[in-house]
């Protein structure tokens, strides 16, 4: 055994830690090294340096949550009908599942995610190869923009659709081109120009929209489509697809390598806190994404929720009815208060307060301080309404309590 140096050569901090003045607790023969005492005088350590990009980009969040906001309050809200969430819970198939994968949860999760994209596929129409699998549809915006943008490229969206998407541009390098809504709806023909007058990299398209839950014909979909010039890259997020009337969807093309359609598990579903979404694209393309994706960003617990969920197509069919209903009570709320509902194609609705922005706010802020999550677009004009989601019927009879006092309470203001 090699012989070590005797301990008495370290001696103990006040603050619990070790200073050397020799080579102690080493093996004799290996070069000693020596640890000096810090000096309270001596200048502190600078902090890493962060890259020039991420040094000048704001440290906000797209959203903050509604735990964040009951930290901040002290108490939790009654109604939770702000996220669009499903309220109306995934199927139980999906939660015994995950309940069964939970125990096996001490392996990794498949990195291919094989069978979910088999079960995708299948359940499309398309071949597995035109599936790629990962934690949610945010997740994909972020590898979409690192796939496609160099740092200055320009992307063009709508000037107060899904921020998220906004989020990864900008922490990429990317350049924002926005284009108005037009009638609460986002503005195709707009978009194509902006594209064609900036030379756009990527198109940023919701179909159904949100914040306004308006809708485009699978028609003008596809117009949109076959007009995107040479190169661009559309990610036409259809993440509220399922609540959408039929002729909503253009028919999936997967031999077009312009075109990113993502879905998710997280709304119709009713597996949000679960992050599971998926692209379907030209195989080439949805080959690419291996090249950057979290290999092992899906949980064994969300691979066998969504197998499970997608198999039980009867608990989903159950889910659109409970919207619909809830969608049609939200309605009758608005209009009892003497406001007006948007029509929608999700499982939230816009309601027109009837006034401008900060009228609107005074609302949500009244709702709030009542105990009930909702949330707001946040630009002109669409900021004029509340966005309430589905609830069940106990989630929407507190909100048709509150609303008359929160519109009171906005109105003396």
């Amino acid at each position: 055994m090699p012989k070590r140096l005797p301990d008495r050569a370290a001696r103990r901090r006040p603050d619990g830690g070790l200073s050397r003045s020799g080579c102690t607790d080493m093996t004799i023969g290996q070069p000693a090294f020596h640890v000096s005492e810090v000096s309270p005088l001596q200048p502190p350590v600078p902090a890493p340096r962060q890259s020039a990009l991420c040094a000048d980009l704001p440290s906000t969040v797209p959203f903050v949550g509604p735990e964040a906001q009951q930290r901040a309050r002290g108490r939790p809200f009654r109604a939770r009908i702000g996220a669009n969430e499903c309220a109306f819970g995934p199927s139980p198939r999906a939660v015994a599942a995950m309940a069964t994968a939970a125990a096996e949860s001490w392996m990794y999760g498949d990195p291919e995610n094989h069978d979910l994209k088999a079960a995708i596929a299948a359940h499309h129409r398309v071949a597995p190869g035109n599936v790629m699998v990962g934690e949610g549809i945010d997740g994909f915006f972020g590898y979409a923009v690192r796939l496609f943008l160099d740092p200055g490229d320009t992307v063009v969206t709508s000037r107060g659709a899904y921020p998220t998407f906004n989020f990864h541009v900008t922490g990429y390098g990317g350049q924002l081109q926005f284009a108005a809504y037009e009638q609460d709806r986002e503005n195709p023909p707009a978009l194509l120009d902006l594209a064609r007058a900036h030379s756009a990299r990527m198109i940023y398209f919701a179909n159904p929209d949100n914040p306004m839950g308006s809708w485009w014909p699978a028609t003008e979909v596809q117009t949109f489509i076959d007009r995107l010039p040479p190169g661009v890259v559309l990610c036409l997020d259809e993440a509220y697809s399922d609540f959408a009337p039929p002729g909503t969807l253009p028919a999936l093309d997967v031999e077009n390598r312009q075109v990113l359609r993502l879905r998710t598990f997280s709304k119709a579903y009713g597996l949000a806190g679960a992050r599971i979404g998926y692209i379907i694209g030209e195989s080439s393309v949805i080959r690419s994404f291996d090249k950057i994706r979290n290999h092992f960003g899906m949980t064994r617990m969300a691979q066998a929720g969504a197998l499970a969920a997608l198999a039980d197509q009867a608990h989903l069919s159950e889910v659109l009815g409970s919207v619909a209903a809830a969608r049609a009570e939200i309605g009758a709320i608005a209009t009892a208060n003497g406001l007006a509902a948007l029509p929608s194609a999700t499982n939230f609705v816009a309601i027109d307060c009837g006034r401008d922005g900060a009228f609107a706010r005074r609302v949500l802020a009244a709702l709030i301080a009542r105990d009930i999550f909702v949330r707001m677009p946040g630009v002109v004009p669409l900021d004029r309404c509340i966005r309430v989601s589905a609830g069940v019927p106990a989630d929407l009879a507190v909100f048709a309590e509150a609303l008359p006092e929160a519109l009171a309470e906005a109105r003396r203001d």
